[in-house]
């Protein structure tokens, strides 16, 4: 099987969908910044299920980095994921320079209120205007039928549903199930900025926010039982906690006992941060 058709600019990115739809195929899209791992390669399978073509974005978006983050570390391997592409399937590969996305003189940003406050952006307060900014140019440049997201990044989902419901975007957004290691850490890029001994400390993550996700859905008090989870979290090795919170799975407003949530949390193990979620059953 020969590799995905490789699109370096806008121009030819277009050219290539105005082709599909002249043959009246479906398409999605998968937007990644690389460093593909599995939890990658699920999306990419749920999305050709649900279309006849499949674009990858790979795309390191500087404007999501804060000058303290690691953009200039974070992993980038676009040879090898072209061939992760290729073994899924994936008919093109979008690989744009940061010029090609943010030519001279660019000056527009998207802002998405809702489900971004809080959170991530108590944190990261320019995230999520990066990711919304960015998302938002790619499903204009690729006009997708649907797009996939994984779950494990659950504020970002909620943030591109809103997104497109506001601005009437007519781009599906599908949530994949996050995937885990057989030890249940989510599959991360930043994963392989660990050592077998920051990964086995990882692996408390998931552990952790289950135990305090039953124990909220059993009728516990959620501030209690984040409390304990974020002592849980530092008595196992992580460094720091920037959240573990309690949310409404829909408005990542604070969790109320008759509906469906998220426990989803964010901490430091040495100098990777690690982020993670979790269903809340609602109380019957």
């Amino acid at each position: 099987m020969g590799g995905p058709h490789i699109s370096r600019t806008v121009a030819d990115l277009r050219a290539q969908v105005k082709d599909w739809r002249r043959q009246g195929l479906g398409i999605a899209m998968v937007p990644t910044m690389g460093a593909l791992h599995e939890g990658h390669l699920s999306l990419m399978r749920e999305a050709l299920s649900r279309a006849d073509r499949c674009i990858v974005s790979i795309f390191v978006n500087p404007t999501q980095f804060a000058p303290t983050e690691d953009l200039d570390k974070y992993p980038r391997q676009l040879e090898r994921d072209l061939e992760r592409l290729a073994e899924v399937g994936v008919q093109l590969a979008f690989t744009p320079a940061p010029e090609e996305v943010y030519p001279k003189g660019f000056a527009t940003k998207v802002v998405v209120g809702g489900p971004s406050a809080g959170l991530e952006t108590d944190f990261r307060p320019h995230f999520f205007e990066g990711v919304a900014t960015v998302v938002t140019k790619l499903f204009l440049q690729a006009a997708p039928d649907c797009a996939v997201f994984g779950e494990k990044d659950y504020q970002q989902l909620c943030v591109v549903r809103q997104l497109c419901r506001d601005l009437d975007i007519p781009v599906e957004i599908v949530g994949a199930p996050t995937v885990r290691d057989g030890h249940g850490l989510a599959m991360s890029s930043r994963n392989a900025y660990l050592d077998e001994t920051g990964l086995a400390v990882a692996r408390q993550l998931n552990k952790v926010l289950r135990n305090a996700s039953a124990a909220i859905a059993g009728g516990a008090d959620p501030e209690t039982e984040t409390a304990k989870a974020r002592e849980a979290l530092l008595q196992a090795g992580f460094r720091s906690v920037d959240y573990v919170a309690a949310r409404e799975s829909g408005t990542l407003a604070p969790w109320r006992e008759e509906t469906e949530g998220r426990l989803l949390a964010a901490a430091w193990l040495g100098t990777t941060r690690l982020i993670d979620n979790v269903e809340i059953a609602a109380r019957t």
